[in-house]
């Protein structure tokens, strides 16, 4: 199969076919992020970097060869965490850019299938996704096929089912007491409300080791690396935290690189060729393989 994988990032598709046992004769990328290129040539150093999906029309790829088309498209304006400027948002608006590289394809292969990726929106804004694509989305959290709770919606020319519940808990995909906490970061996190009333907080807990207080983490997104403060812990912190009791004293310490690309179900340590920071934002943009690799095994049934 020939893949061409718009808005690639680390290549989470290429790891979602590789899941699914489809294989792929050619991996054609676009995708601008250093960072994010070092990651895919680590791990996929066959894949063909195209570079700026603008510039599509410049590249030098046999259209009519293309098999599959996947991408998801930057989320910012249409994210309800963002500004919601939607299509006025110029990240968003590389949207069409997809339409129109998918309208190129069907030129030459009537035949092709195509993924297309997004965050939960506004009606209005889903239903011009869904005009230009002429297909319906169907919306899948991500909690089915990880411990993380992440709601999007996917577009495709194939049927496929959704993924059944394998009721994956964050407690399951914590490293352990091993991970290294920096004290000082997590006596200024439990500093900002103040020292007695995490300790209270914690108190039913203090038996045990490493725990979280919650079933499924929020939404690993691409701020993740900023870490949380100790009141957005408390009430509804976008950025997880983890508890851990040791030496009759509490640590608060933020998800590790391998633990969210374990909430992303990604390999342990495929991002590890570049700093932390740049694998929490990576992650944050990422697919949840496990729901692409799904949505693929129905397509390889097609």
């Amino acid at each position: 199969m020939n893949v061409l994988s718009l808005f690639d990032g680390m290549s989470c598709g290429r790891i979602a076919l590789d899941k699914a046992k489809i294989e792929v004769d050619n991996y054609y990328a676009s995708e601008l992020d250093k960072y994010a290129i070092k990651v895919s040539q680590a791990n996929y150093p066959d894949t063909v970097q195209l570079g700026d999906v603008t510039k599509w029309r410049e590249w030098d790829i046999d259209w009519g060869s293309i098999d599959l088309l996947i991408g998801g498209s930057p989320c910012q304006g249409f994210s309800f965490a963002g500004k919601q400027l939607a299509f006025d948002d110029p990240r968003s608006k590389l949207f069409f850019i997809y339409v129109e590289i998918l309208n190129h394809i069907e030129a030459f292969n009537p035949n092709i299938k195509f993924l297309l990726e997004n965050v939960k929106m506004l009606k209005d804004h889903l239903e011009v996704i869904s005009d230009y694509l002429d297909v319906e989305p169907v919306f899948i959290n991500s909690a089915l096929v990880s411990a993380q709770n992440r709601q999007r919606y996917y577009w495709t020319n194939w049927y496929f089912k959704l993924p059944e519940d394998k009721s994956i808990a964050l407690k399951d995909i914590v490293q352990g007491s091993g991970v290294k906490v920096d004290r000082k970061k997590s006596n200024a996190i439990i500093a900002s409300i103040g020292r007695t009333t995490p300790r209270e907080y914690f108190y039913k807990r203090q038996g045990q080791v490493v725990f979280v207080d919650r079933d499924k983490s929020y939404c690993v997104d691409a701020n993740y690396y900023k870490g949380a403060n100790w009141t957005q812990y408390l009430t509804k912190s976008r950025r997880q935290l983890v508890v851990e009791f040791i030496n009759n004293d509490y640590l608060v310490r933020k998800l590790t690189p391998i633990e969210c690309e374990r909430l992303q179900t990604v390999p342990d340590d495929y991002t590890n060729h570049v700093s932390n920071t740049q694998r929490y934002k990576m992650l944050g943009n990422g697919f949840t393989v496990d729901v692409i690799a799904h949505i693929f095994k129905d397509l390889i049934k097609t």
